[in-house]
């Protein structure tokens, strides 16, 4: 059992909290059992840490790391906590499974939903929106212009392990992407609290990418312009407003259901 919080493999680890050093090794940080079983199950994990109460829990991810030629280790619960202090007796290192795709036109030729998120600043947003799009079943998402970094611990946590199932990639300004999404056969509909058009009465039953804003500043004026309508999910009771990913899972969900036939 590894039981030294200030080993230099806890060292090794813990760098994977910097961008930089996730971006230079294509590994990421993978904290709390839910995550590391998505990991585990796409064959990704290269090693994984457990609490022996959470290896008998969960014996599933354990046999899964093994599978893919992973190796778990059993660790004290001061050494799962000097990893991360999110990882609920489970943390793993596992290899990007995106890392070095870039934005380019031609990986958003395929998928007949893409989420875009322009400005997304919040961990915990980002990953819920991810997760979202996965349940929508949208093939891409792409975080655009100075959003937070998509692999980033907190962002995969969030996310529940859903960043392992569909494309996650970063892109420059949302008007570069535009043109791009548009000449791929998608129709591009920016999602804006004053949209002029309702949610309930746009045509969906086609390939769409969505356009989602800043938290705070709902997406630039730019980002507007350049979409091909602006849309609104309509409020029928006295809340004042909808938060990022709860709007994203409305309008990801009823293009779902429109290109599905209902």
């Amino acid at each position: 059992m590894l039981t030294n919080p200030a080993s230099d493999r806890v060292r090794r680890v813990r760098r994977l909290a910097r961008r930089a050093a996730r971006a230079q090794l294509g590994q990421l940080l993978v904290e709390g059992p839910q995550a590391c079983r998505e990991a585990a199950l796409a064959g990704l994990v290269l090693d994984l840490y457990t609490t022996p109460d959470a290896a008998a829990a969960r014996p599933e991810i354990a046999a899964a790391t093994l599978r893919s030629g992973g190796r778990p280790h059993e660790a004290s619960p001061q050494y799962l906590r000097a990893i991360s202090a999110d990882a609920q007796g489970m943390a793993a290192v596992a290899r990007d499974p995106w890392a070095g795709l870039d934005w380019a036109p031609e990986v958003a030729r395929r998928p007949a939903l893409v989420a875009v998120f322009e400005q997304i600043r919040d961990p915990g947003n980002a990953g819920t929106a991810i997760r979202a799009a996965d349940a929508a079943g949208a093939g891409l998402v792409i975080f655009a212009d100075q959003a937070v970094d998509p692999t980033a611990p907190k962002v995969i946590r969030a996310s529940a392990g859903s960043y392992f199932h569909l494309p996650v990639v970063r892109a420059g300004a949302a008007l570069d992407l535009v043109a791009a999404l548009r000449q791929a056969g998608l129709q591009v509909l920016a999602a804006d609290a004053a949209g002029p058009v309702p949610l309930g009465r746009t045509d969906l039953a086609k390939p769409t990418a969505w356009l989602f804003g800043n938290e705070a500043r709902g997406l630039s004026q730019t980002a507007l312009t350049a979409s091909d309508k602006v849309v609104r999910v309509e409020i029928h009771g006295r809340a004042e407003s909808l938060n990022l990913a709860m709007a994203a899972t409305l309008c990801l969900y009823a293009s779902a259901g429109a290109l599905r036939g209902g």
